[in-house]
């Protein structure tokens, strides 16, 4: 089992969580961790820390050495892959080869601003824009239409250190995305936000199913799962520490997803209602989906996740808990990881 480290922060308070990201990506390229995951995110304070994944991977390769860094996800049909392409050759260059890529479809017709007429196919612009993108990355040239209509062939610059690029298709739990994604040789990054833990199972099956019918062996099968982390050496502190701020990260997210408070909906829930349906989600959630407990509290999901077949797990850390005390987390993170060394 690997670990890496995931950013996703709430809020606009932007300079302390970069020098958390920055600071956490050193240590974790210090103490062994697999790599360091930033998203793509837009238009709201929930992930606002992250509207381009290629400049605070950029950052982190300039501070690492061996830790892979990752986005989490590049959702493609907002971009020309033209553009993927270059930034992330930079970031490629600058890391000597330790660049990868999680692929999104994109969901929220907000973020579609920037590409309006893609929202209605996303799924289709993202497969061709991952065709595109590994050809750009392989030195092949493109077709594009330039000033008057002349159609120019276009390769794109600078060229990356590896000769292919590491991809992961971002699946939020449809079967049909896994399977996609096996069919093809790529690596599955996912999460329990959505999904239950069957359901999880069932759609790993699928994605090991289609590795195999599609001709990939073992080597190729790359499931990542996202977990929100905090890790001290008492369970009870840890799920205490954790309370407040996964709460408040729950809540800064309702709107995102199309749901009403008070303020904007009479008819919404109540606050004290709300309260106390995230404490209850919250119990739920941090005992049987996350890595929030003791080193030996958090063993057995870990162990869990192995049996189904994740091989790595990308803990969100910045989801509100002090920095200092997340800096600290990371010594007690690393023993569990070492821990599951085996697994």
């Amino acid at each position: 089992m690997k670990f890496g480290l995931f950013f996703f922060a709430n809020g606009s308070d932007s300079t302390s969580q970069y020098r958390l990201l920055l600071d956490a990506a050193r240590y974790a390229d210090r103490a062994g961790f697999a790599a360091v995951w930033t998203p793509e995110r837009h238009f709201h304070d929930f992930g606002a820390p992250f509207p381009n994944p290629a400049v605070t991977g950029a950052a982190v390769a300039a501070v690492t050495e061996r830790v892979a860094v990752r986005a989490g996800s590049v959702v493609l049909p907002l971009h020309d892959p033209l553009r993927v392409a270059e930034e992330w050759a930079v970031v490629d260059r600058i890391s000597a080869g330790r660049a990868g890529l999680a692929i999104a479809s994109g969901w929220n017709p907000h973020d579609f601003v920037l590409a309006p007429d893609r929202y209605a196919d996303n799924k289709s612009w993202m497969r061709s824009g991952i065709d595109e993108l590994r050809q750009l990355w392989r030195g092949r040239e493109l077709a594009r239409t330039g000033p008057g209509g002349e159609v120019r062939r276009i390769r794109t610059h600078p060229r990356p250190h590896q000769a292919e690029i590491p991809l992961w298709i971002t699946a939020a739990g449809s079967p049909q995305t896994f399977a996609w994604a096996g069919e093809q040789g790529f690596g599955v990054l996912t999460h329990l936000l959505g999904q239950s833990w069957e359901n999880l199972e069932d759609n790993l099956v699928a994605y090991s199913d289609a590795l195999d019918g599609a001709g990939f062996g073992v080597a190729n099968e790359r499931a990542v799962v996202m977990l929100h982390t905090f890790v001290a050496d008492d369970r009870e502190r840890a799920v205490e520490t954790a309370k407040a701020p996964l709460m408040s990260y729950m809540r800064s997210s309702m709107s995102l997803f199309g749901l009403k408070d008070r303020e904007s909906d009479p008819d919404a829930v109540s606050p004290d209602a709300l309260e106390e349906m995230l404490e209850h989600a919250y119990y739920e959630y941090a005992t049987t989906r996350c890595l929030i407990g003791s080193v030996e509290s958090c063993l057995p999901i870990l162990e869990a996740l192995s049996d189904l077949g994740i091989d790595e797990v990308a803990c969100l850390i910045d989801f509100g808990v002090e920095p200092a005390q997340v800096m600290d987390q990371l010594v007690v993170l690393n023993r569990l990881r070492e821990a599951c060394a085996d697994l």
